[in-house]
């Protein structure tokens, strides 16, 4: 709904601290302050006193509203009536998009091709009659290109999702709300980091408010762009990102929130892996009834690091949910990659003589608690063998192990494709 809340033209405050306040201030007439949740399965887990910060439960879902509103309540004190233009297949669209409502103002947004209909749906659905989605390109680089080209022929506002200061000091009140909700500033806060917006502000206001917090950063293993940044000293280009992690999967971490995060090392970083982030989204699910999107898992998921650190035993500790924007038609693709990663599924190429019983043998192998998940015939001209495509469920990791004990015992041709990227990707 279009409200009157337009601010006059802001006066500079004297600190970060104090300008994040003023931005928080700014913010609770549109959304309520989101929960900071003490969570015991996870603190009876790792021994200490863990804590989510709910960022998934913000009207859109994740804190890029908070981003959004504050830096586009800027550049609408500064430019009465202006347009505005962002890039963004996901939780920055939607930011921008009910911020755009709120305000009364007209913005256009740039999607991929490729944008899952549900993220466009949703994306409409904040922003009605304020603003207008063009879908562009196949990859978010086109889109951005796009996105940017308009806002320079046009004059409009470009709404960068992280690079941008009005944008971090948005995401920065997040921090100004863990602190004012928490008995005592965290021993640790564990964030994660994409472009990196969030992280800038969040360390920086926890430096000059409670600056004995220690800090975890964490990105994908597939998509970490700050850890690159970190070992070259300066923002680079990764040449392959593993986009599972969207919300974090970033192939260039931006400027400024480098310039604000060049300060910690490699030590600060934790990197886990795509297929154990399934893991921990499946258990939030399942267990606590937490929808997580995989992005908005990291904080969580870094905690089996931490732990394995020393970091955590004895420690009041928070974990910043940075979104729910999970779409549940990937479910089964989550519940593949967890079973993978817990050891439990596995992919083999068999070559089988081309004889009757053959198959039966295979089938023989099998243990009691070894279910046949996938059977293709990938060859069946050989003359002699068939390859074929076979994927195994199982209880426990130590039945695959038995499985290929027996396999080897018998003499059978096989391969265990499951970790081959390239494999896996085509065949199954």
């Amino acid at each position: 709904m279009q409200t009157d809340r337009t601010p006059p033209q802001p006066t500079a405050p004297a600190t970060f601290a104090a300008a994040v306040a003023a931005a928080e201030t700014a913010l609770r007439p549109l959304f309520d302050p989101t929960p900071l949740q003490r969570n015991a399965l996870l603190s009876d887990r790792y021994g200490a006193d863990i804590w989510l910060k709910r960022e998934d439960l913000t009207p859109v879902r994740s804190y890029k509203l908070r981003g959004a509103l504050t830096a586009m309540r800027h550049a609408l004190a500064l430019r009465p009536g202006a347009r505005f233009v962002c890039a963004s297949a996901g939780n920055h669209a939607q930011g921008m998009a009910y911020a755009c409502r709120e305000f009364g103002a007209q913005g256009t947004i740039f999607m991929p091709v490729t944008t899952p209909q549900q993220k466009i749906q949703k994306t409409r659905m904040f922003g009605g009659d304020a603003v207008r989605i063009e879908l562009v390109g196949d990859y978010f680089d086109h889109s951005l290109r796009a996105a940017q080209a308009m806002a320079q022929d046009s004059g409009s506002v470009f709404l960068s999702p992280f690079d941008d200061p009005d944008v971090i000091l948005g995401q920065a009140t997040v921090a100004h709300e863990i602190l004012d909700q928490a008995v005592i500033a965290p021993d640790l806060i564990v964030l994660p980091v994409g472009g990196g917006g969030l992280a800038a502000g969040v360390t920086r206001l926890f430096a000059e408010r409670a600056p004995a917090t220690r800090v975890a950063l964490v990105e994908p293993m597939g998509g970490a762009s700050l850890h690159a940044a970190l070992a070259a000293g300066h923002p680079v280009t990764l040449p392959a990102v593993d986009n599972f992690v969207d919300g974090a999967a970033v192939a260039r971490i931006g400027d400024m929130p480098f310039a604000a995060l060049s300060r910690f090392t490699a030590d600060d970083l934790v990197l886990p892996p795509e297929d154990r982030i399934c893991a921990t989204m499946l258990e939030m699910l399942n267990v606590e009834g937490i929808v997580l999107e995989p992005a908005g898992a990291l904080a969580i998921d870094a905690l089996r690091d931490l732990g394995e650190r020393g970091r955590l035993a004895g420690r009041q500790v928070v974990c910043l949910c940075s979104g729910g924007n999970f779409d549940f038609q990937r479910l089964p693709e989550v519940r593949e990659r967890a079973q993978r990663h817990a050891g439990v599924k596995k992919y083999f190429i068999l070559r089988l003589p081309q004889r009757p019983g053959a198959l039966r043998e295979f089938l023989n192998l099998l243990g009691p608690d070894d279910d046949i998940a996938r059977f293709e015939y990938l060859k069946k001209s050989a003359r002699n063998f068939g390859s074929v495509l076979i994927g195994i469920e199982t209880t426990h990791p130590g039945n695959i192990a038995a499985l290929n004990d027996r396999l080897e015992q018998a003499g059978m041709d096989w391969r265990d494709i499951t970790g081959d990227v390239v494999l896996s990707e085509f065949l199954i």
